[in-house]
């Protein structure tokens, strides 16, 4: 027999491999409550977790399992299990598809399926199957900031030098970031020679754009003086706008002028007017400064 009749008859025996089609979902946090903030979690805050509940389906089938929500795990892994029975859920991963929310609903379904303290597998491509938003209780998140990623631990497990050491580098990349109480889902945050305030905008995007192409042609889209607009870049189907502010200026002293700045953005985001020629100027402008680095 021809080696293309073996590989073809091999074929027929073992059946081909089914294609798991992937599908771009733009906004892959739609329908949760607190949808600006598990995007700030996804893209702008380095070292942060928050509890989620399971549903009671899950709770009966799995039991009442500790779920964590944290922004990045070690090596960006999808999951992992401790050995007393917590589920840690990764948000910034390496591999993922076009969409999100059936990414992480898998990582949390491999990982309630994995022993206890077991290392968890979780497919590049998920395919068809439940969202975040069929597994979890929906509410508000609970987001405690760190300033290192020692809550990946259990007891004693920095005792280890290997440990120690790799904990060590993870904590060097993370930069001061400060949740703000002015706006849902704000951030200040520090990196090198200077700081910025970034918003994720809970708005549809023509709107958010119309919004602050008003404030930009009214001069009204800084925070104040030594503060500069920087652009605004799309995350998850929101809008991100940036700001750049001195460095040396604390976090809370920022929390007045971005509470001004959200209510003169309310304001313009309730102007049902048509734009006029000095606001579509200013949203034609505000297209250009798109920024593409987080």
């Amino acid at each position: 027999m021809s080696k293309r009749r073996k590989s073809q008859r091999a074929a027929d025996t073992t059946g081909k491999r089914e294609k798991v089609r992937d599908v771009f979902v733009p906004r892959p946090f739609a329908g949760l409550a607190d949808e600006p903030e598990w995007i700030a979690l996804r893209e702008l805050v380095p070292a942060a977790s928050a509890p989620l509940r399971l549903t009671p389906d899950l709770v009966e089938e799995y039991g009442d399992r500790e779920v964590l929500l944290a922004t990045v795990l070690p090596m960006a892994a999808p999951a992992m299990t401790k050995p007393d029975g917590r589920v840690f859920i990764g948000l910034q991963r390496h591999q993922q598809s076009g969409d999100v929310s059936r990414d992480l609903a898998e990582a949390l379904l491999c990982a309630l399926r994995t022993e206890p303290g077991g290392q968890v597998t979780v497919p590049p491509l998920p395919g068809p199957g439940p969202r975040l938003q069929d597994m979890l209780v929906d509410g508000p998140l609970e987001i405690t900031l760190h300033d290192g990623f020692g809550f990946w631990l259990d007891p004693g497990a920095a005792d280890d030098p290997t440990v120690q050491a790799s904990l060590e580098r993870a904590n060097a990349a993370i930069y001061p970031t400060v949740r703000l109480t002015a706006a849902r889902a704000a951030y200040w945050c520090q990196v090198p020679e200077k700081a910025h305030v970034r918003w994720v905008l809970p708005d549809d995007e023509d709107a958010a754009l119309d919004a602050l192409a008003r404030l930009s042609a009214a001069g009204a889209l800084t925070l104040g003086e030594q503060t500069k607009f920087a652009g605004m870049f799309r995350a998850h189907g929101r809008l991100v706008p940036v700001w750049d502010l001195p460095e040396d200026t604390p976090a809370g002293e920022w929390e007045q002028p971005v509470a001004d700045f959200a209510k003169r953005y309310a304001e313009a985001l309730a102007e049902r007017t048509p734009l006029d020629a000095a606001a579509r100027r200013a949203r034609h402008g505000l297209l250009g400064r798109q920024l593409t680095l987080r």
